[in-house]
């Protein structure tokens, strides 16, 4: 037990050591991520919004009041509501976000750029933000507008569906079906006409819309016309705005089309093989065998009824009480099988099974040969698209004047946060850094078990390890030293010698060895001491409420 105690007293020591007095528990338990409001750079910015004043909601993020066109009065007006809340998970203490808090509305809202971006061959556009499904998402989109500058922004309470955007980006899901829209309103270089194109590659995993984490979205246009998409900062895909394959319609058309008035000549021949008309029909062809015959080594079985049917009337059937032989006819049971079938190869008329005819040619046909007019398969030729252009620059035309969200959804609690639009990818990267990044954290430390918060705490001082390399190796060599001393101590002789003596309550082991002429006497009186242990057990008997004059005695008997 000293030893134990000892090992115990080590390893605490040891630990305390390590911690120290003041940060030992403080440090290593579950603690909230401090957070400040972060201070975007005044630099390559042109909206950075952290949603953590709430005076905000109504004057710089104007909410929509407007309706639908040409939709049903009931349903036209845009009446969802909005709210800047806290997460309802794991919120980090002062940090806030843009919440949509009704279902089944149209809802909207918006808030202009600090200054409009205006795309140029130098300049990258990074759109990035937070969203949180908080309840299950079943129906609806999470994406944010980048509006066009111009008039139709200059009253932002008139936003909807019809005003004008050049990139639409983010979540949307329906039912089973999930994607990430990444959509540019492109104009005409021959013509000014508008354009959607939607990008095809862009993906996501289904369980952001069910874990009710925050999630980072963040999009990457380069001026070389290159973009990537990142999610939670691992990068998802990488594009080019030019490829035919990307975009639907893509971007540029093609530079030919097919000729609509085009028609296949009436010599034009597709067919690769054609029968060969030299070929003739050998004389042993026999088309009149079947393609079955019955097998004549077949035989009836021994257990087959012939003479019973298949189905039998059901004799539990009962006719219905609504039925009118006028108007249903004469009522019959309905017929079941018969149960003297069910043990039984079969019943009724017995046939020969049928087995493949050998002599079974079929039908004779000519074989196929090449055809030597064969021209391959027809296709209407292309001619120059007069509506061809090449635009090397699609969004130059698109300056962005204000940000705004203009959704339709199912669920509500939706959570918008740490908007940033910037022309400098270290400027998003250090906004995420000091938002969602902390959020990250601070979910992992309230989510982690006291296991979990020792590991972590021992990555933060690597040096920890180092002491519970020591203190598995006191432990180790204390336990060793403990097993070997164990060892060496001598085995207690548990023999005990009865005498006609008195005897304590506590007999102690006798320290002499029994000699050869004891040993004699013990089994020359092996007989005499068997008579003894009788009368011995027969004073036993002796009632408790008697209590002898002097301590008893015993002669010596075998152990």
């Amino acid at each position: 037990m000293a030893k134990i105690k000892l090992l115990v007293y080590t390893a605490v020591l040891l630990l305390h050591l390590a911690f120290g007095e003041d940060q030992g528990a403080s440090d290593v338990t579950v603690e909230t991520v401090p957070y400040i409001s972060p201070s975007p750079s005044k630099v390559g910015v042109y909206l950075a919004e952290h949603f953590d004043d709430s005076s905000l909601l109504g004057k710089k993020w104007i909410i929509s009041n407007s309706k639908k066109p040409d939709v049903d009065e009931e349903l036209s007006q845009y009446d969802g509501k909005w709210s800047i809340e806290e997460l309802e998970r794991f919120p980090l203490k002062r940090d806030k976000g843009l919440v949509l808090v009704s279902e089944s509305r149209h809802a909207a809202i918006s808030s202009k750029l600090d200054k409009p971006f205006k795309f140029d061959s130098e300049k990258t556009l990074v759109i990035q933000y937070e969203v949180a499904f908080q309840k299950p998402h079943t129906c609806g989109g999470a994406y944010l507008k980048l509006l066009t500058e111009g008039p139709a922004i200059n009253d932002l309470t008139q936003f909807n569906d019809k005003t004008p955007y050049s990139i639409m980006f983010g979540p949307d899901k329906c039912g089973p079906t999930s994607k990430v829209h990444f959509i540019i309103r492109h104009k005409n270089p021959k013509n000014n006409s508008i354009t959607e194109k939607h990008c095809l590659k862009l993906k996501t995993e289904e369980t952001i819309f069910s874990d009710h984490q925050p999630h980072l979205f963040t999009l990457v246009i380069k001026p070389d016309n290159s973009y990537s998409f990142f999610l939670d900062q691992e990068l998802q895909y990488e594009g080019d705005l030019l490829s035919d394959d990307d975009f639907s319609p893509p971007i540029n058309p093609p530079k030919e089309i097919v000729d609509k008035n085009d028609v296949k000549p009436e010599d034009w021949d597709e067919r690769a093989k054609i029968p060969d008309e030299n070929a003739v029909k050998p004389e042993d062809w026999d088309e009149s065998e079947p393609e079955n015959i019955p097998d004549e080594s077949s035989s009836m079985p021994e257990d087959w009824l012939e003479n019973e049917p298949t189905h039998v009337p059901d004799s539990a059937a009962v006719k219905p009480t609504d039925w009118d032989n006028d108007m249903d006819g004469e009522w019959e049971p309905p017929l079941i099988n018969n149960p003297k079938c069910e043990d039984r190869s079969g019943c009724g008329p017995w046939s020969r099974p049928l087995m493949k005819n050998p002599k079974y040619k079929g039908k004779w046909k000519q074989p196929l040969i090449d055809n030597p007019n064969y021209r391959g398969k027809w296709t209407p030729r292309l001619i120059h698209n007069p509506d061809y252009y090449y635009d090397k620059t699609p969004l130059k035309s698109s300056p962005i004047g204000a940000v705004g969200f203009e959704l339709w959804s199912i669920s509500d609690k939706i959570y918008f946060d740490n908007i940033i639009i910037t022309d400098d990818e270290s400027h998003a990267e250090k906004w995420s850094e000091n938002t969602w990044s902390l959020k990250k954290k601070n979910l992992s430390h309230e989510s982690e078990s006291v296991f979990g918060a020792v590991i972590r705490y021992t990555n933060e001082n690597p040096w920890l390890w180092a002491v519970y390399v020591v203190v598995i190796a006191v432990t180790v060599v204390l336990v060793v030293i403990s097993c070997c001393t164990s060892s060496k101590e001598k085995p207690v002789d548990e023999s005990r010698k009865k005498t006609d003596e008195p005897v304590p309550d506590v007999e102690e082991a006798s320290d002499e060895e029994p000699t050869a002429d004891t040993k004699d006497e013990e089994v020359d009186g092996k007989s005499a001491d068997d008579e003894e242990e009788n009368v011995d057990a027969e004073a036993d008997q002796v009632s408790e409420d008697q209590v002898p004059s002097s301590p008893r005695k015993r002669r010596t008997r075998k152990d």
